[in-house]
């Protein structure tokens, strides 16, 4: 899984130029994430205010324990891709880090809100959440 700032994937963006290539970006990053554990998949990891079926979940490092890695998978092809290019931006960085990333600048630069369902859009911001509040409380080891 690459691990990507903020500014990289605006950057990776804007050369795609129109929706329908970003949208098939996402769906091609999201063929790409790497399947989930099954035993992950529990209701404490479940993204409940998401109409797909979305489970995330961080992890400390076991080198660096203060380095955080995801994993997660969603049942639909767009969401799916929401969640890796997420999974790609959060991994590897402390909760601090994580707490600080400028979500809302990157949906606004990726121009999701205009270009998914306001449904959809709610769900996008619940994995935001539900990603940043594993940050901050798992514990480092």
């Amino acid at each position: 899984m690459y691990h990507a700032d903020i500014h990289e994937i605006i950057d990776n963006f804007d050369l795609l130029g129109d929706w329908d290539q970003r949208y098939q970006y996402l769906v091609e990053l999201g063929e790409a994430l790497p399947e989930m554990n099954a035993v992950y998949k529990t209701a404490d990891n479940q993204v409940l205010e998401c109409m797909s079926l979305v489970h995330v979940v961080a992890q400390t490092d076991a080198v660096h324990p203060e380095h955080l890695y995801y994993s997660g998978d969603c049942d639909t092809a767009i969401i799916k891709g929401v969640v890796a290019l997420l999974i790609g931006l959060f991994s590897g960085k402390t909760a601090s880090e994580i707490a600080a990333l400028d979500i809302d600048h990157l949906f606004q630069e990726l121009r999701l809100e205009e270009n998914l369902s306001p449904n959809r859009h709610v769900g996008v911001y619940a994995i935001v959440n539900k990603m940043k509040a594993q940050a901050a409380n798992t514990p480092i080891n």
